[in-house]
Parts: structure tokens; sequence; C-alpha cells
């Protein structure tokens, strides 16, 4: 019987005698002596591989997102981009057209459909397929990447279902190929200053985080381009935490996840699903029959998330109401607290009574060295130069044969999130066991090299 069914049949007993996480205990058991018997990683260090002379990649998708990413490893020293594969013809000839108004050689493209990435995918010069797909379509570049012996980095989230997680980190362990989830709000400059602070002590031990992805995507969803011709189909028939990466990447490295800690289970809830149909009747042709589907997903979903040692994580989802952007990135400690959006922080023993003071105040003492050697590159760059960042570690971690930040048990363990959250919320909010990606190795792994900053 395919995960799949189980899946269901899991919904429906579960759904009539309240056993969510009994149920899906006994699928994670299940699955985890499964890949117990082909795990090939067992380094506490992380996965490494032999370093390169050169970062030699093959583009899977070079939309707006992917697109950027291009530019971004054009000002990076010793790589070079040798494919892009796209179903948009004219979208890959354009960005071709980036590489060599560089100066570089024209890369290959590959443009026949859906599954071209798997032609590119048997050259035997490209070290990295870099995916900027849409989300249907992560785990099964990423697979054939990696079965194909080249590494893989993918832009968030690296799956949405737990069977994908699996695969991924069977893959990967079988392979031993890196397969990297792009998580560019890890690298922001608040972020990782913060990351420093939590390094160093300054707020204590930690005990909550707050996370979202609060983001108006209301006019995107109903484009008829770039994410529009997909991101809405989502919304369409599933309720949940959709895009947990953002919010929660940043605190769950904070946090010392699967280096030390673990996420243990989440229960979930969402609110009425109000706003695409609003949104629709406002805007929309009265023709269009967008304005009448029912949406499964929920406007605000909200996550609790426990953690191994006990600390909690409040994470939220909403890209369908009239909201400013936020991802919240709070972070509570025994010695005090940052908040963002604004960013502020309150330290016992530095402010007075109850007032915040501003982070620019810590910066001199706190800024990451990343930003301080990089910074100027960063600038222009996607995002607020974090994903330049990103990229720029990515090689650097090929280069000299070092751990990623970021490895494939780090992206399944947050990608997960969103089967996880579906599962509770069509549970009457019940809880539910993360699955030990890492089978009980996060007690022995050792920490990120990102926040060795302090």
């Amino acid at each position: 019987m395919s995960w799949k069914t189980n899946r269901r049949d899991f919904l429906k007993i579960s759904t009539t005698l309240g056993l969510a996480s009994v149920a899906l205990n006994g699928q994670s058991a299940e699955r985890r002596q499964h890949y117990d018997t082909s795990a090939s990683y067992k380094s506490p260090a992380g996965f490494t591989a032999p370093p390169l002379e050169r970062v030699r990649i093959g583009f899977v998708g070079v939309g707006l997102q992917g697109g950027g990413h291009v530019r971004n490893f054009l000002g990076i020293d010793k790589v070079d981009i040798v494919a892009i594969c796209d179903v948009d013809t004219a979208r890959a000839k354009e960005v071709a057209g980036w590489v060599t108004a560089a100066g570089k050689p024209a890369p290959d493209l590959y443009t026949r459909g859906n599954w071209d990435f798997k032609r590119m995918c048997e050259r035997d010069d490209i070290d990295l397929v870099f995916n900027a797909t849409p989300w249907k379509w992560h785990v099964p570049a990423c697979v054939e990447a990696m079965v194909t012996g080249k590494h893989t980095a993918v832009e968030v989230p690296a799956a949405y279902t737990i069977d994908g997680c699996w695969e991924l980190v069977e893959t990967a362990e079988k392979t031993n190929r890196h397969c990297v989830m792009m998580e560019n709000c890890c690298y922001g400059r608040s972020e990782l200053m913060v990351l420093k602070m939590v390094r160093s002590g300054l707020l204590g031990e930690l005990l909550h985080a707050e996370a979202a992805y609060i983001h108006d995507l209301r006019a995107i969803k109903f484009s008829d381009k770039n994410e529009g011709l997909w991101r809405l189909d989502h919304s369409l028939s599933r309720n949940g935490n959709l895009y947990p990466t953002h919010g929660l990447g940043p605190v769950a490295q904070c946090m010392d996840i699967n280096r030390g800690d673990a996420f243990d289970y989440i229960v979930s809830m969402s609110s009425n699903a109000r706003g695409l149909n609003l949104y629709a009747d406002a805007n929309l042709d009265k023709n269009d029959k967008r304005r009448h589907q029912k949406y499964a997903l929920g406007d605000i979903n909200t996550s609790m998330i426990r953690t191994k040692n006990g600390m909690s994580i409040m994470l939220q989802h909403d890209t369908t109401t009239p909201r400013p952007y936020s991802r919240i990135n709070m972070l509570q400690g025994t010695k005090g607290v940052f908040r963002g959006y604004p960013d502020r922080i309150y330290v016992e023993g530095r402010n007075e009574g109850h007032h915040y003071d501003s982070l620019d105040n810590y910066q001199d003492a706190y800024d990451h060295s990343l930003w301080k050697s990089k910074g100027d590159a960063a600038k222009g760059a996607g995002h607020g130069g974090m994903d330049y960042l990103e990229d720029y570690r990515l090689v650097q971690s090929l280069l000299h044969g070092k751990p990623m930040d970021m490895d494939v048990y780090d992206a399944a363990a947050i990608s997960v999130v969103t089967e996880l959250s579906e599962i509770s919320v069509a549970n009457r909010s019940r809880p539910v066991d993360f699955p030990d990606f890492t089978r009980g190795r996060w007690k022995d792994r050792k920490q990120g090299a990102l926040g060795n900053d302090a």
C-alpha cells in the first residue's frame, strides 16, 4: 500500500477516533526503519564532499527567482553556468544572454518540456543542479540530479509532503550528494546579528520563538504569469501552513534544530477562507470562474511547535488578507527578547522599564562577519542582498569541501511542517509528531558554521 493511500486511511480513521498523533507515529516509525537500512551519512559534522576547483551549474527554472540567482552566480568567482533548463524557451534564451553578456561561454539550453531536466542531468560536466521550479517539481528534479551524480540546491520549500521529504533524505544519503534548501532569510543582516547574539548568550537560554510568512499575495495568485500560473492551485485544495520556511528557518537556526535539539510535535489550526473570494469579486471579470471557486486554504494559519528540549514556536501563514509584510522574527530568552518588524531588542540590565532599544545600537558589537566582508558585493541583489550571500556561501562550501549551512536534514525538518500542519488542521488541531529525519543523530550533530561568529 502506498504512503498516499496510508495517509488517506489515516485521515479517515483519525478524524473518527481522534488518533492523529498515534497514527502518524506509526507511519513515521515504519519509515525510519526502512530508511535506516540505506543510510550512508553518519558524521555528526554534517554532509561533506570533496572540494571542487570550479562549480559548474545547470539551472532548472529561470523565472523571477531563478533568474535572480543566475545574476548572483555571474558575480561569484570560480562559477560556470553551463546549462539552462526551462519550459519557457524565450525566457531561457533571455537568461542565457545575460551569461554571454558577462563575457562567459553560452550555456546549452534544454526547453523540450517539463521533464527535459532529465536530459540535462545526463551531462558529466555539471557539479550542481540549481532548482528554482514550481513546488511540484522540486523533488523530481532534485532526485534526478542526485542519482546522476550532481549536488543540488532547491528553492523553498524543498518538498511539501512527508514522503517527498523522506525521498530527498534517502537519495542524498544513498548518493552522498548535497541537497541544500536555499532559505535566503537565514542570511538577512538582522537574522545573522540575532544568531550571533544567541550564540554569545546575550538573550540567555532560549525559551520561545515566533515566526511567520505574512505576505499579501492575492494579486500574484490571480496573475496570469510567473507564480500566478501555479501558486493559486495550492490554495484550492490544501489547508495549512503552505510556506513555513522563511519564518521558521532563521529561528530554527538560533535554536540549533537538528544540532542538539529537534522539532517534536505540531498543533495547527486555520481560520475561515475569505480573502481570495473577496479579492476575486472586487478585481476579476464577472465571468471569471475564479470568482466562484471554493478555496480550501484558511486565510490565517497558526501552528504551535514544541521541540524535544522544551522550547516552543508560534508559526503563522497568511497570504490572502490585506496586511503589511512580516516574518515576526521574535526570540525570547531568559535574559531578553528580540522582535522584528520593526527590529527592536530588550536586554535585562541594559534597558530601563518596559522600553525596547533599537537594534542599530548593537550593530557594532554583533554585526555578522559575512555582512562585514560581503555586504558591499550583495548590494542590489534580491531580497536586500540575502540572496547573494546564500549563493556565495553555497559556492564556498563546494569549493572548500565544507558542510553546508543547511543540509538535507534541515531542508526536510523545516519543509515537512507543510503536510504536518495540514494533517493537524484536518483533525481538529490534534498534535502530530515530526518524523526524525536524522534518526536520533540530532543529539550529536555539530552547530552550523554560520553561527560560529561570536
